[in-house]
């Protein structure tokens, strides 16, 4: 209906777009989403404002909030009075807002999620960086609007001379979008805004250097820096924040202490849900749970149960409630007046460019007051220098305004400068005074000058911008609060949930394997009969050890020269004489394939090469990295030929020496480099060429100092120096290294070792036994060596393994060791279930 009463026929569809478009942007621009200029929204900068016109500045009494909501209300924002206290209260939060810009007096909430006292409660001023945002307003420095009914008027924007938008952050939901800015710190981003100025194409990579990422007011450790890498580069992105946690002991238990949690997580409601958790039963191992906070900080203290692990419990917790929070990012702000989505790059240069605005405008507000006292200052000196003149003239004059026309009219004044002259003072008449007019003419001018400069030259009015934020920053600026490290920030992996520790996995003859804790074998002496480390069934018998940790890579090869992989804690853990679980329930293994050989690798480096070995005498060297991606249904590690099988795999830096050791006692010493690297499903080279009947059953890295220990099949070993198997060719018959008789039976393995390493031996029945290798006497190459393991005629030793017990790089490869086994860092004693039994010297010859 017109306002003549006529109806008029209107489209509904087209009337409900124009109307709603129309209320959608009334939220977007003038409720929901900050300005990139000044970082705030309506709401806040008319707080921010009406404090700043009561004359709440820091250094005055604070004023009941219940009168500045009123006069928000009544001047600037007709709506809802619970909306503007609760921004109020918002910006007076320390954990809520990185730098409070209200300093409140009374209850303003908690991060338990208490809710602040009633207005007529509470009261408030503004802080001292407050007065930052709002400096130089009364210069003319931002445009003013009517308000909503046209009797006030208030600002469009505040000078911000401080990066407000990304220091505090900002959030909010408008109509089919969104804003998520993160606060960051002061100091950083002030850093930042300089390398701009200083370089206007530096790269948002280059920003990074100086801000480093969100920092929060809740402190919290931040994991990872590819979701803030991408947020600044793109707008959007997410940042996952983890709480800060210690784990003490205390009279035998551990507890776990909580100072810092994610920002904008509930503290109440976070020890809710672990309360929850533990009830349910999803989190094991916690005992006691209470909330120590206080004014001096936060402190949650969980406290464990004896048996419980709390570094399993620590990353449980991190999975399953809001101690591990994530934090996505959109910087959505207001450009002109249209929301766009910003990278860091541009939300400073906006910055930068309003700041320009605020100084030219600022500089030009200055410059046309000092014009204008210049100009009376040039009026009262003419008046000085004709003072006898002047005062005759007033004298003579009926009336002011006759005056004022007489000195207009004989000393060329303008009108304001006659009436300068009539207001002036007799005293300005006396010698000094008219010095002081003259010294203020003289500094108008100089001031005159500097302006004009400021507003031709842009470098200089950068670097005004710059000087002005260094100040700011020497005044507001602190340590950064939130922690940012190194790490996965798309959630917790099934690894971080594994306490990382040192473990023994055993492999049988018939596929049956099982972890067991490295503790499970204690040393003993050499001649031991050893301790019951695995049952098995008839005709089965341990083949395959390797200590390692829970979060290496385990890669089995077979017999048919395909490669498996599985993680070390995914292997099943079992007691120490349980059979274990069969290795086909983990892997897709065929009928008759069998695994020949396990290591474990921790970074699959293209630096480094696998060095295969074969039962015929062929070596294959191979680039690590081209088995990083080992498929679940296994990888083709080698292609082997007729009737032949892999016997080893070692890995190494490509410039190594490798030593084979056959089951007839003859061992050759070559360098690597005499092997040519080769494709993945290559067949490989000849390495020894073997006598009839014989065949290779160890491959190993030659390191210099160190020495080859050969263990026969009936527990018989020594030790030899390594500078005794001379360098040959690759392809020689070797020289002989152990002296083989009925009595020794056939050599069963060959490991380099030092004094202060251990060794470990299996034998069919499943019998260990750990040794020091001290306790082993080094001989002569073709010498049978004592007895290490007694052994009955109808068990055999089988298998060996070394065992570290001196701290190492725990997984590098090299020619140093091939790290096959990990390091094991705890000290061993000597205390068995069995008496040791003495060797007798008859067990040692010098052959």
């Amino acid at each position: 209906m017109n306002n003549e009463g006529h109806v008029l026929p209107v489209d509904i569809s087209q009337e409900m777009k124009k109307s709603y478009i129309d209320y959608a942007m009334s939220v977007i621009v003038g409720r929901a989403l900050p300005d990139v200029r000044d970082g705030l929204k309506p709401v806040h900068r008319r707080i921010l404002y009406s404090m700043h016109q009561l004359g709440l500045t820091p250094d005055k009494p604070y004023r009941k909030c219940a009168r500045i909501v009123g006069d928000v209300l009544g001047k600037y924002h007709p709506h809802g009075d619970t909306a503007v206290y609760d921004a109020l209260v918002r910006l007076a939060q320390d954990f809520s807002i990185r730098y409070t810009l209200v300093d409140g007096h009374g209850n303003f909430g908690s991060v338990d999620g208490d809710g602040a006292a009633a207005m007529r409660y509470t009261e408030a001023r503004m802080q001292k960086i407050t007065a930052e945002m709002l400096r130089d307003i009364n210069k003319e420095t931002v445009d003013f609007m009517p308000n909503f009914d046209g009797e006030e008027f208030e600002p469009a924007v505040l000078p911000s001379r401080f990066p407000n938008l990304l220091v505090n952050g900002s959030s909010g939901i408008a109509v089919g979008m969104a804003t998520n800015i993160p606060p960051h710190n002061l100091t950083e981003v002030i850093n930042g805004i300089n390398m701009l100025i200083d370089n206007p194409d530096v790269t948002v990579s280059e920003l990074m250097t100086e801000i480093k990422g969100p920092d929060f007011p809740t402190y919290g450790i931040i994991v990872g820096k590819a979701g803030i890498r991408e947020a600044f580069e793109t707008g959007r992105g997410k940042v996952v924040i983890r709480a800060k946690a210690e784990i003490e002991e205390v009279k035998g238990r551990n507890r776990i202490i909580v100072t810092e949690i994610p920002y904008q997580v509930n503290k109440a409601k976070l020890i809710e849900n672990i309360a929850d958790l533990v009830k349910d039963k999803k989190i094991n191992g916690i005992s006691d749970l209470r909330d120590e906070s206080d004014r001096e900080g936060m402190r949650i203290v969980i406290e464990l149960k004896r048996d419980a692990n709390a570094n399993v419990v620590l990353n449980q917790l991190y999975k399953h409630t809001k101690m591990q929070d994530s934090f996505g990012i959109i910087m959505l702000a207001l450009v002109n007046g249209e929301p766009q989505v910003l990278n860091l790059k541009q939300i400073l240069e906006y910055y930068v460019i309003f700041q320009e605005e605020v100084i030219r405008r600022r500089t030009q507000f200055d410059l046309d007051k000092a014009l204008a006292r210049a100009h009376i200052l040039e009026g009262l000196r003419i008046a000085l220098d004709h003072i006898d003149e002047v005062i005759s003239l007033i004298r003579s004059s009926k009336t002011t305004n006759d005056a004022r026309e007489g000195l207009m009219s004989k000393f060329n004044l303008s009108e304001k400068q006659a009436t300068a002259i009539l207001d002036m003072r007799l005293q300005r008449l006396t010698g000094l005074e008219r010095e002081k007019i003259e010294e203020e003419y003289a500094s108008i001018m100089e001031l005159i000058k500097y302006l004009k400069e400021v507003l031709a030259d842009k470098a200089l009015l950068l670097k005004i911008i710059k000087d002005e934020l260094n100040e700011i920053k020497a005044k507001y600026g602190d340590e950064r609060r939130s922690r940012i490290i190194a790490g996965e920030s798309n959630g917790i992996d099934e690894e971080d949930l594994i306490q990382e520790k040192d473990v023994v996995i055993t492999l049988t003859h018939a596929g049956y394997i099982k972890r067991l804790p490295i503790e499970t074998y204690s040393a003993q002496k050499r001649g031991g009969r050893g301790i019951q480390a695995m049952a098995t069934k008839e005709d089965d018998f341990v083949e395959h050890i390797i200590t390692t940790s829970t979060h290496s890579n385990i890669i089995f090869f077979t017999n048919l020269g395909r490669a498996y992989q599985l993680k070390a804690y995914q292997i099943p853990e079992a007691g120490r004489t349980a059979k274990g679980m069969n290795l086909v329930n983990l892997i897709p293994l065929d009928q008759n394939e069998k695994i020949q050989a396990v290591l474990y690798i921790n970074e699959f480096s293209e630096n480094n090469y696998l060095i295969m070995g074969t039962k015929k005498g062929l070596i294959k060297k191979t680039s690590l990295d081209k088995y990083s991606s080992i498929r679940k249904n296994g990888l083709n590690a080698i292609n082997l030929k007729e009737d032949d099988e892999l016997i080893g795999v070692r890995v190494t830096t490509g410039d190594c020496q490798i030593i084979y050791v056959t089951k007839d006692g003859y061992a050759i010493r070559f360098d690597e480099n005499d092997v040519r690297p080769l494709g993945r499903t290559a067949s490989g080279v000849k390495a020894i060429t073997l006598r009839d009947g014989d065949a290779v059953v160890g491959m190993e890295i030659a390191v210099k100092d160190e020495e080859l220990l050969v263990v026969s099949e009936n527990g018989y070993g020594k030790r030899t120096h390594i500078e005794e198997y001379s360098l040959q060719k690759r392809g020689g018959k070797g020289v002989i290294t152990y002296k083989i008789s009925e009595k020794t039976g056939n050599v069963v393995g060959a490991r380099l070792v030092s004094n202060e390493e251990e060794i470990m031996l299996i034998n069919n029945s499943g019998i260990a036994i750990r040794i020091n290798v001290s306790d082993i006497s080094t001989t002569s190459r073709n010498a049978m060596g004592v007895t290490l393991m007694k052994t009955t005629e109808e068990e055999k030793v089988v298998a060996m393994a070394k065992v570290n017990i001196t701290e190492d790089d725990g997984g590098s490869q090299g020619c140093s060791d091939n790290k096959v086994d990990s390091a094991i860092e705890d000290e061993y004693d000597d205390e068995i279930g069995i008496e040791d039994e003495t060797v007798n010297d008859d067990n040692f010859t010098d052959e």
